[in-house]
């Protein structure tokens, strides 16, 4: 029986992406490979931080939810063998299935028809020399990806990289602000200033509960 170490799983509304307000079931994976100065999960970086659950069990409280749109997260979920499954086995049951990933590993094992939200690690972060680059170049439909932005080298570095693989025709791109550090209305005034055809990603669930709130 395949199982994933999970740190938690909760109702609540999609914070982020395209997706931001609808009602959402998470499934947040233990355990990640980087380690992101300006992370807000820091909580899930180590596997001992989760508990076991089959696959079954995290259907069940899916289904328990009452909501279709399911986002797996982290942590950083493709660390985790049975993630794929765990995917399909979702889509199978008619879910609508986001996942949120760090960008360092490759995502071609998943399977169609998951739509990934896909991080770039800006200079800020520590971690850009991480970075898978097949992951940006192979993008599928109702796929997105993020730069999180901290200050103006982490923009100049969300641009060099939207050039280099031609983001602006493949996808939806999300500029987000490092909450705390970089003021929202500097950067949209970047935005409009450069004419980038990026969508502002707020993280709604902390302008509602707080940045620290828990299950949110």
């Amino acid at each position: 029986m395949k199982t994933l170490k999970i740190y938690e799983t909760f109702s609540s509304i999609q914070g982020e992406s395209t997706h931001a307000g609808r009602p959402c079931f998470f499934i947040r994976l233990a355990g990640c490979n980087l380690r992101c100065s300006y992370c807000d999960t820091a909580k899930a970086w180590t596997a001992d931080s989760g508990k076991e659950y089959s696959i079954d069990e995290l259907i069940s409280l899916a289904k328990k939810s009452g909501l279709n749109l399911v986002e797996i997260t982290g942590g950083e979920p493709m660390l985790q063998q049975a993630t794929p499954e765990l995917c399909k086995q979702l889509l199978d049951k008619g879910f609508e299935v986001l996942m949120e990933t760090n960008g360092s590993m490759s995502l071609s094992v998943l399977p169609d028809g998951v739509k990934r939200i896909i991080d770039w690690k800006t200079p800020s972060s520590g971690e850009t020399s991480k970075m898978q680059e097949d992951n940006f170049k192979n993008l599928h439909p109702g796929d997105e990806v993020k730069f999180v932005i901290a200050d103006d080298a982490d923009f100049e570095n969300a641009l060099e990289v939207m050039k280099k693989f031609d983001l602006a025709k493949k996808t939806t791109i999300l500029f987000a602000p490092v909450f705390g550090s970089m003021p929202p209305e500097k950067l949209v005034a970047k935005i409009l200033e450069h004419h980038v055809p990026a969508r502002l990603n707020l993280q709604l669930h902390k302008f509602i509960w707080g940045a620290d709130a828990e299950g949110v």
